[in-house]
C-alpha cells in the first residue's frame, strides 16, 4: 500500500507490501522479519522492482523514496538519511527489522545499526557506501558533475554516471539510464539540505548482527576497495562477489541478489 509518511519537517513516499491484497481481496500476511529496502543515490526505490516479487512472498517489505527522489517531494529544510529512516520505521511500528541497503542506502543502514543495534536484526549491504571513509568517489567525478550541471547537460550527466557506475551495461542500457536520469535532479535539490550522518567506517567493528556484503566486480575500483575494507572490519561479515554486477546489482543479477537477501534476512520475526 502506497502512502506519504511524515519525516521531520517533510514527507516521503513509502510502500508497504503488507497493505497489498490478494486476488481474493484478503490482506497478504508475510512471516519472517520485516525487510526495509533503502535505495542508492543513482536511483529511487523502483530499483528494487526486479527483486521485490521474491521478497514479498516471505516477508513484509517496506520501501521508500528518500526526499527528492521518486515520488518524495524535494526537501526544504535540513534532514538526515538516518533520522528519516527512523521516522519511517516509527510510522509503521517496526521495532526490529532487517535492513537491505544499496550504496547510499547501505550507508544509512550501517549508521542506524550502529546507533540502535537492538532495532536491526540483520544487514544485507549491496555495493554499500559508508560515512567516514575517504576516497570513495572516482577521481574527477564530482568536478565533471559540476561542469556538466553548470552547462545544463543532462544527457552528459547520465552518460558520465553510467560510465562510472554502470560498466556492466550493454546495448545502450536504457533501463539503467532511465533510473539514473530520474535520480540526478535529487543530487542538486538535496545537497543544500542534507546533513551528513556520523562517521561509521572506524566503528564497523561494533556491529554484532548478521551481515552480508555484496560487491560488484564490475563496479568502480574505489567502491570495490571500500567494500572489501568494510567487510574486513565487520565481525563475521559474509562477503559475496557478484561477477556480473556493477553499482546496480538488482538490475544485473536480480535472482542472485534476491536469494542473497532472503538468505541473509530470513530469521524469525521479533
Amino acid at each position: 500500500m502506497e502512502q506519504m509518511v511524515p519525516v521531520g519537517d517533510g514527507e516521503v513516499w513509502a510502500d508497504d507490501s503488507q497493505g497489498e491484497r490478494t486476488g481474493a481481496g484478503e490482506r497478504r500476511e508475510s512471516g519472517g522479519l520485516p525487510l526495509v529496502l533503502l535505495h542508492p543515490g543513482v536511483a529511487d526505490s523502483r530499483i528494487w522492482d526486479p527483486v521485490l516479487p521474491r521478497l514479498v512472498e516471505r516477508h513484509r517489505v517496506i520501501r521508500f523514496d528518500v526526499r527528492g527522489y521518486g515520488h518524495s517531494p524535494a526537501p526544504t529544510t535540513k534532514f538526515s538519511l538516518v533520522e528519516d529512516l527512523v521516522a519511517v520505521l516509527d510510522h509503521f511500528g517496526l521495532n526490529r527489522v532487517a535492513l537491505v541497503g544499496s550504496s547510499m542506502g547501505g550507508a544509512a543502514a550501517v549508521n542506524l545499526a550502529l546507533d540502535d543495534p537492538a532495532r536491526v536484526a540483520a544487514l544485507a549491504l549491496l555495493v554499500p557506501g559508508v560515512t567516514g571513509y575517504e576516497g570513495l568517489a572516482a577521481p574527477g567525478f564530482m568536478a565533471e558533475v559540476e561542469r556538466l550541471a553548470g552547462a545544463g547537460d543532462m544527457d552528459g550527466l547520465v552518460a558520465l554516471t553510467l560510465r562510472t557506475f554502470g560498466a556492466a551495461g550493454t546495448d545502450g542500457d536504457a533501463e539503467a539510464a532511465a533510473h539514473v536520469r530520474s535520480a540526478i535532479p535529487a543530487w542538486f535539490t538535496n545537497h543544500p539540505h542534507q546533513v551528513p550522518d556520523a562517521p561509521a567506517f572506524d566503528r564497523l567493528g561494533e556491529l554484532g548482527m548478521p551481515c552480508v556484503l555484496a560487491l560488484g566486480e564490475k563496479d568502480q575500483p574505489e567502491v570495490i576497495r571500500c567494500n572489501e575494507a568494510m567487510a574486513a572490519r565487520i565481525p563475521g561479515c559474509h562477503l559475496v562477489r557478484l561477477r556480473e554486477s556493477d553499482h546496480l546489482p538488482t538490475l544485473r543479477e536480480p535472482e542472485t541478489v534476491a536469494n542473497l537477501i532472503l538468505k541473509a534476512c530470513g530469521g524469525p520475526a521479533s
